[in-house]
């Protein structure tokens, strides 16, 4: 009987704790938009450190990984619409490869979870969740480069519309933010596992970190702009289905012509397209570049585009933003990041096959040149659709002399999904980073003007047709995250495995 009664507890502890999980990922998801609940995300991980600190490593790893793959599933969820309506994959189907990517991604969570369970065996619990946060970021800077890099959902995106708290990413990045929350979960854990007594060193030093991240946000956010420049940008809410029909293309570009004009009452000294605006091969075109150049002087305003591009008749084709007036082309440049099973299939030799279900499957190639496009005293540079998630990719262009920054996107492939809205919270972020505006035109939405403090100035909501016209600061001071890029992150991968290495030292000793 009593053998029995310890089995029913032990039941009751794994169906406890497996709840615990899988509630904890759920609510973390919640943070995120479009439902933003951001504060919930200080508390998600909480579980996940509880396992570190009470379980073996190996159940550590699979407790964290369930987390995981729960968690970026429900984040990922957007990617069942482009599934069901873009490719031949039958539902529920469709749910298979967004498993495969929460499967993967979910590895970071887990390798994190181990970690500090083995850390904790070897150092103690406490130092063990000193070296978290560390490790939690380390994971997040890997996951953002590794095979190209998926840095989807990372946790300071969470924080995205809580100014006060991302201002730090001036110094620290994106990854900054990330820390400062897993802090605060690390500690929250070792409260509940420990003792209050025990844990009341991290706890403090967690809320005086917060508290410092906090003051020193509000203090940024208290300093105003000094130049500006005004901007139209263009949201004409083109249905995908319809929008590569070159039955209806006239058509189309009416609706562009129609909203430019819309913005000329505004005087703005640049109009921005979203991304493929023009879906053609711009320089095949003669037609068509003639009549982007009548418009151009129509309005009395440089025009920019995203259309496809060739040098010649045959490939490479590139996925590129044109800048041009009624001279004609000034500048172009060619995306560099391409999306992955999106614009190119990665180990065609493998994996080529995948290209017969999607249709939204592209074969493009990267462009080389971080273009930064001459404007008079206002340089800019331009990030297309998925780049504005790769942070040094970003810098770049703005340590490359871009006085603000330009997004072109087309998210119509997500509908009417929290997937457009989690993409425009990347942006907050890099405008922090570099303390640089970003004028966003999308396709559907969300187009907007973000300030360099990361506040969205202006925006139009998905599948809204119409003009976000307004004016950009203008640059005036270079940030320490665009000198020296992700320090921190290489600050935390140095910690994390140097406190790997020294618990293997003291355990061999």
């Amino acid at each position: 009987m009593a053998t029995d009664h310890t089995r029913l507890a032990r039941l009751q502890d794994s169906r406890l704790r497996l709840s615990l999980l899988l509630g904890s990922a759920i609510l973390g998801v919640l943070a995120y938009p479009n439902i933003n609940w951001h504060p919930v995300i200080w508390v998600s991980l909480v579980p996940v450190f509880v396992v570190a600190l009470t379980r073996a490593p190996r159940q550590a790893f699979f407790d964290g990984w369930l987390h995981g793959v729960v968690f970026f599933a429900l984040l990922l969820r957007w990617l069942d619409h482009t599934f069901r309506t873009y490719s031949t994959i039958p539902w529920p189907l469709t749910w298979l490869p967004i498993v495969a990517l929460a499967a993967y991604c979910g590895l970071y969570t887990a390798l994190v979870a181990a970690a500090v369970s083995w850390l904790c065996r070897r150092t103690g619990p406490r130092a063990g969740l000193a070296v978290a946060p560390f490790l939690w970021v380390a994971g997040e800077w890997v996951r953002g480069h590794f095979l190209s890099g998926f840095p989807w959902g990372l946790l300071g995106y969470s924080q995205a519309f809580a100014l006060p708290v991302i201002q730090i990413a001036e110094w620290t990045g994106v990854y900054g933010v990330s820390f400062l929350v897993a802090t605060a979960n690390a500690w929250l854990a070792g409260a509940l596992s420990l003792g209050w007594r025990r844990a009341a060193g991290g706890l403090a030093a967690a809320a005086a970190l917060l508290l410092v991240a906090v003051a020193v946000g509000w203090q940024a956010l208290a300093a105003s702009a000094q130049g500006t420049l005004s901007v139209g940008v263009i949201q004409p809410s083109i249905d995908q289905a319809r929008k590569w029909d070159s039955g209806v293309l006239t058509q189309t570009l009416e609706v562009y012509r129609r909203l430019t004009l819309e913005a000329r009452p505004a005087s703005p000294s640049l109009v921005v397209w979203p991304e493929t605006a023009a879906p053609l091969f711009l320089r095949r075109e003669p037609v068509v570049l003639r009549w982007l150049q009548a418009l151009s002087g129509e309005v009395g305003t440089p025009i920019l585009l995203g259309a496809l591009d060739a040098e010649a008749s045959a490939r490479p084709y590139f996925n590129s933003a044109f800048f041009l007036t009624e001279q004609g082309i000034k500048a172009k440049y060619d995306k560099i990041h391409l999306v992955p099973f999106g614009e190119y299939v990665p180990l065609p030799w493998l994996l080529g096959v995948v290209r017969r279900w999607a249709e939204f499957i592209s074969e493009l190639e990267a462009g080389t040149a971080r273009t930064v496009f001459p404007f008079g005293n206002t340089p800019f540079g331009v990030v297309i659709c998925y780049e504005g998630l790769f942070p040094e990719l970003f810098r770049e262009f703005v340590g490359n002399g871009a006085r603000f920054m330009v997004n072109m996107t087309n998210d119509a492939w997500f509908g009417e999904t929290s997937g457009p809205w989690q993409h425009l919270a990347v942006l907050p972020l890099r405008a922090v980073e570099n303390r640089v505006a970003i004028a966003r035109a999308a396709n559907t939405g969300v187009s907007a003007i973000i300030e360099p403090s990361g506040r969205l100035r202006r925006a139009l909501g998905l599948f809204e047709r119409g003009v976000v016209a307004d004016r950009v600061a203008i640059r005036t001071r270079t940030t320490f995250y665009t000198r020296y890029g992700d320090v921190f992150a290489y600050a935390c991968l140095g910690l994390s495995f140097g406190a790997l290495g020294l618990a293997v030292l003291r355990r061999a000793g």
